[in-house]
Protein backbone atom coordinates (compact mmCIF):
# COMPACT_ATOMS: atom_id res chain seq x y z
CA UNK A 1 0.00 0.00 0.00
CA UNK A 2 1.40 3.19 -0.78
CA UNK A 3 1.12 6.49 1.43
CA UNK A 4 -0.36 8.97 -1.11
CA UNK A 5 0.26 12.69 -0.60
CA UNK A 6 -2.59 14.65 0.35
CA UNK A 7 -2.25 18.62 0.16
CA UNK A 8 -2.69 19.71 3.27
CA UNK A 9 -3.83 16.89 5.24
CA UNK A 10 -1.07 15.16 7.19
CA UNK A 11 -1.11 12.14 9.81
CA UNK A 12 2.03 11.78 11.62
CA UNK A 13 4.08 9.00 13.29
CA UNK A 14 7.07 7.68 14.18
CA UNK A 15 8.49 4.15 13.08
CA UNK A 16 11.38 2.94 15.74
CA UNK A 17 13.12 -0.80 16.30
CA UNK A 18 13.87 -1.76 19.89
CA UNK A 19 17.62 -2.66 20.26
CA UNK A 20 18.69 -4.98 22.42
CA UNK A 21 19.62 -2.61 25.15
CA UNK A 22 15.99 -1.59 24.92
CA UNK A 23 16.93 2.00 23.50
CA UNK A 24 14.88 2.51 20.21
CA UNK A 25 16.49 4.12 16.91
CA UNK A 26 13.19 5.60 14.76
CA UNK A 27 12.22 8.33 12.19
CA UNK A 28 9.65 10.24 11.98
CA UNK A 29 6.87 9.79 8.88
CA UNK A 30 5.11 13.03 7.83
CA UNK A 31 2.03 11.20 6.01
CA UNK A 32 -0.73 8.57 6.20
CA UNK A 33 0.22 7.80 9.90
CA UNK A 34 -2.83 6.01 10.63
CA UNK A 35 -3.37 2.21 11.22
CA UNK A 36 -4.69 1.43 7.79
CA UNK A 37 -2.03 3.71 6.48
CA UNK A 38 1.72 2.99 7.29
CA UNK A 39 0.65 0.48 10.71
CA UNK A 40 -0.79 -1.67 7.27
CA UNK A 41 2.23 -0.60 5.34
CA UNK A 42 4.72 -1.94 8.41
CA UNK A 43 2.75 -5.01 9.42
CA UNK A 44 2.86 -6.51 5.55
CA UNK A 45 6.08 -5.18 4.09
CA UNK A 46 8.62 -4.31 7.09
CA UNK A 47 8.72 -7.77 9.65
CA UNK A 48 12.20 -8.24 8.87
CA UNK A 49 14.54 -6.50 11.21
CA UNK A 50 17.48 -6.11 8.71
CA UNK A 51 14.16 -4.17 6.26
CA UNK A 52 13.42 -1.99 9.56
CA UNK A 53 17.33 -1.31 9.96
CA UNK A 54 17.59 -0.27 6.27
CA UNK A 55 14.29 2.13 6.25
CA UNK A 56 15.92 3.80 9.50
CA UNK A 57 19.33 3.96 8.27
CA UNK A 58 17.52 6.38 5.47
CA UNK A 59 16.49 8.91 8.08
CA UNK A 60 12.76 10.66 7.91
CA UNK A 61 10.69 9.76 5.49
CA UNK A 62 8.04 12.00 3.57
CA UNK A 63 6.00 8.69 2.48
CA UNK A 64 6.27 5.15 3.09
CA UNK A 65 5.90 2.08 0.49
CA UNK A 66 6.49 -1.71 0.43
CA UNK A 67 9.59 -0.63 -0.79
CA UNK A 68 12.57 1.26 0.46
CA UNK A 69 13.60 1.52 -3.50
CA UNK A 70 15.93 3.77 -5.13
CA UNK A 71 16.51 7.33 -5.45
CA UNK A 72 13.84 9.34 -7.41
CA UNK A 73 12.55 13.21 -7.60
CA UNK A 74 10.97 14.08 -4.45
CA UNK A 75 7.71 15.56 -6.10
CA UNK A 76 7.68 12.72 -8.58
CA UNK A 77 7.33 9.52 -6.55
CA UNK A 78 6.71 5.79 -7.77
CA UNK A 79 3.93 4.07 -6.39
CA UNK A 80 4.74 1.46 -3.91
CA UNK A 81 8.11 3.32 -2.69
CA UNK A 82 9.34 5.67 0.34
CA UNK A 83 10.12 9.05 -0.67
CA UNK A 84 12.44 10.20 2.34
CA UNK A 85 13.71 13.57 2.70
CA UNK A 86 17.60 13.10 2.71
CA UNK A 87 17.92 10.56 0.16
CA UNK A 88 15.02 12.05 -2.28
CA UNK A 89 15.33 16.07 -1.49
CA UNK A 90 18.36 16.01 -0.19
CA UNK A 91 17.56 17.45 3.55
CA UNK A 92 19.95 17.34 6.26
CA UNK A 93 19.28 16.86 9.20
CA UNK A 94 16.89 13.83 8.96
CA UNK A 95 18.64 10.99 10.37
CA UNK A 96 17.35 8.60 12.59
CA UNK A 97 17.11 9.31 16.40
CA UNK A 98 17.82 7.21 19.20
CA UNK A 99 15.32 7.36 22.53
CA UNK A 100 16.44 5.67 26.08
CA UNK A 101 13.84 3.34 25.88
CA UNK A 102 10.02 2.64 24.78
CA UNK A 103 8.82 5.35 27.52
CA UNK A 104 11.18 7.87 26.36
CA UNK A 105 10.23 6.96 22.58
CA UNK A 106 6.69 8.05 23.56
CA UNK A 107 7.44 11.22 25.03
CA UNK A 108 9.40 12.91 22.40
CA UNK A 109 6.89 12.86 20.00
CA UNK A 110 7.37 15.38 17.12
CA UNK A 111 3.97 15.94 16.30
CA UNK A 112 3.38 12.29 16.17
CA UNK A 113 -0.15 10.73 16.29
CA UNK A 114 1.42 7.57 15.98
CA UNK A 115 4.10 5.15 17.12
CA UNK A 116 5.22 2.37 15.57
CA UNK A 117 7.80 -0.13 17.44
CA UNK A 118 9.61 -3.37 15.97
CA UNK A 119 9.87 -5.87 19.22
CA UNK A 120 11.94 -9.03 18.67
CA UNK A 121 7.77 -10.32 19.28
CA UNK A 122 6.47 -8.21 16.30
CA UNK A 123 4.80 -4.96 15.91
CA UNK A 124 3.01 -3.03 18.55
CA UNK A 125 1.53 0.48 18.10
CA UNK A 126 0.45 3.85 20.54
CA UNK A 127 -1.74 6.23 19.91
CA UNK A 128 -2.48 9.20 22.04
CA UNK A 129 -0.81 8.33 24.88
CA UNK A 130 -2.33 4.89 25.11
CA UNK A 131 -0.06 1.62 26.11
CA UNK A 132 1.73 -0.34 23.24
CA UNK A 133 -0.74 -2.85 21.69
CA UNK A 134 -0.04 -5.15 18.95
CA UNK A 135 -0.04 -4.40 15.52
CA UNK A 136 -2.21 -7.31 14.06
CA UNK A 137 -4.62 -7.23 10.80
CA UNK A 138 -7.53 -7.30 13.25
CA UNK A 139 -6.23 -4.04 14.85
CA UNK A 140 -5.95 -2.09 11.66
CA UNK A 141 -9.42 -3.61 10.50
CA UNK A 142 -11.25 -2.22 13.65
CA UNK A 143 -9.36 1.57 13.21
CA UNK A 144 -12.17 4.02 11.93
CA UNK A 145 -9.40 5.76 10.14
Amino acid sequence: MTCAIHPGMSTRSLIGKQNSDGSVAFVYCHFDGYLKGVGNTLLLNYSSPAKVDALLAEGDVSSIGAAIGEQHPFNDRPDGVCTFYGRDRGETGIDAKTAADSAAYLQGNYGARYFYLLRDTGWVFSTEGKPFEALTAEAIAQAEE
